[in-house]
């Protein structure tokens, strides 16, 4: 019982100082652990060069990033550094200023430019109602002939449109002309008056007197010249006084109805000046004036109907034309403007591409306002005297998100510039070989911070180290590209290639 109880006890000793130790050890290695941490994650400064580091990664999965140095969980090997002054931060874009000629890169500066707001609209021709010309009988009849013979013909000024036989009026005639014979003046001239009363024209009057013998047809005449519009008899017809024979509408100036946005709706008011072009031809352009703004908003389209008047005195213009309208504001506007080509919409935001230091691109999402020609307003994201990229987004403009294609440029930045990558060098075992690689168990190379490890390296050609075979040791030189890891030269060790 004794040496039982004596065991029990040494048992739990070994186990308290085992913990203690461990304790021990975990505080150690976490201090040790902060203290790493707050000189590298911190000020990020690489130990061994004194230079600054943006982040560490793993070159076989450059898109990760981690922030200190240490072993890779990805493959048997230390991450490597990228220096701040080897690469832009959070996703920029950095250029050798040959490659940016060569892929036609062009800058522009963000400016202040006061600038006249513009407004395009959509409308359609429509008669100038308030030029249209009533032809009415004012006496009882007959249509003896008409000469307009069909709605929308056209017709000119003075240019008859049906003629009237009008039975009462050839009794009065007769005895004007019998009274102006027998040579009584005073009952003649009364007589004359009658006819007047009675809405003779003075024409037809006259042309009594001159022929001697009394008018029994009365001939309706366009006031204006234009289209007839309305025609409302027919040849033999009866006719009333008051009796609407033709409407004429006039084309010296014509209607455009513009639907307007109910967003603009208090940006567009009476007297402005328009410019409209006819949609089938761009050369034909008009001129003229905001008539009125027709009270009410369409529920479905929401817009409200803008009322124009164009000069229409060469006729080329008719009702249901479709025509584009610009409308200039009167009072010009301070706005912060870009080139419309500098801006990449991916469809949730805008961005521009801003030029920094040391020939870096930074993408900035940026708000935008109206386009005013060949600019777009800017209203928060950039500022007056920035530098922007205008032309040559192809670099990362692509049917994928920008989101996803910046990070992949940020991390092949060192492969768009021109240098020549540097010649690594190892030693290894050659475990399979492929028409396009060859797989090497190497031993530990220094200069990389590799580990020994088994990994493939790409053939610079199909057809080279024909000779070299599976299980040889080999001395190797290889390169990084944007591929993976590519051979030089491939020498079994002790012979020659």
């Amino acid at each position: 019982e004794m040496k039982s109880k004596f065991a029990l006890k040494a048992i739990v000793l070994v186990l308290a100082g085992a913990g203690l130790v461990f304790v021990g050890y975990w505080f150690g290695t976490q201090r040790n652990m902060d203290d790493a941490t707050s000189g590298t994650a911190t000020e990020k400064v690489d130990a061994k060069t004194g230079r600054k580091v943006l982040y560490w990664h793993d070159p076989m999965v450059p898109g990760n990033k981690f922030d200190k140095p240490g072993k890779s969980p990805f493959m048997d090997m230390q991450l490597v550094p990228v220096y701040a002054d080897e690469a832009s931060a959070d996703g920029g874009v950095k250029i050798n200023p040959t490659l940016q000629q060569n892929l036609g890169i062009r800058f522009a500066t963000v400016r202040l430019e006061d600038v006249r707001d513009a407004f395009e609209m959509i409308g359609t021709t429509q008669f100038d109602e308030s030029a249209s010309e009533v032809v009415q009988s004012r006496v009882t009849g007959y249509i003896d002939k008409l000469y307009a013979r069909s709605p929308m013909q056209r017709i000119k000024r003075g240019e008859a449109i049906a003629s009237i036989f009008v039975p009462d009026w050839i009794a009065p005639q007769e005895e004007y002309l019998a009274l102006k014979r027998s040579g009584n003046i005073e009952l003649a001239s009364a007589a004359r008056q009658r006819m007047r009363a009675m809405s003779i024209p003075d024409g037809l009057i006259n042309q009594a007197d001159r022929t001697g013998q009394s008018q029994k047809y009365y001939t309706l005449s366009s006031p204006v010249a234009g289209v007839i519009t309305e025609l409302s008899v027919r040849d033999g017809a009866m006719v009333t006084p008051g009796m609407t024979i033709a409407k004429v509408s006039g084309l010296n100036k014509v209607w455009l109805v513009a639907e307007v946005p109910e967003t603009l709706s208090n940006s567009v008011h009476s007297g402005m000046t328009v410019e409209a072009t006819f949609s089938g031809d761009a050369n034909r352009k008009y001129s003229g004036k905001v008539r009125e703004i027709l009270p009410g908003i369409s529920t479905a389209t929401r817009t409200l109907q803008a009322r124009l008047e164009l000069d229409n005195r060469d006729g080329s213009l008719t009702p249901g034309m479709l025509m584009r309208v610009r409308l200039d504001a009167e009072k010009p506007v301070s706005r912060l403007l870009v080139p419309s080509e500098a801006v990449i919409a991916s469809g949730k935001q805008s961005v521009v591409l801003v030029a920094g230091e040391n020939n870096s691109m930074q993408p900035v999402v940026v708000t935008t306002g109206r386009d005013t020609g060949n600019d777009t307003e800017i209203l928060s994201g950039l500022s007056e005297g920035q530098k922007v990229v205008a032309s040559g987004q192809f670099l990362i403009d692509s049917e994928a998100s920008l989101k996803s294609v910046l990070p992949k440029f940020a991390g092949k930045s060192q492969a768009m510039q021109p240098a020549a990558s540097p010649v690594h060098r190892g030693i290894g075992t050659v475990e399979t070989i492929t028409p396009k690689a060859l797989t090497l168990s190497h031993k530990p190379i220094p200069e990389l911070e590799w580990g020994a490890m088994t990994m493939d390296f790409n053939k610079s050609r199909p057809e080279l180290f024909g000779e070299i075979k599976a299980g040889q040791e080999v001395e190797f030189s290889f390169k990084e590209n944007d591929d993976g890891y590519l051979l030089e030269s491939v020498t079994p060790v002790g012979g020659k290639q």
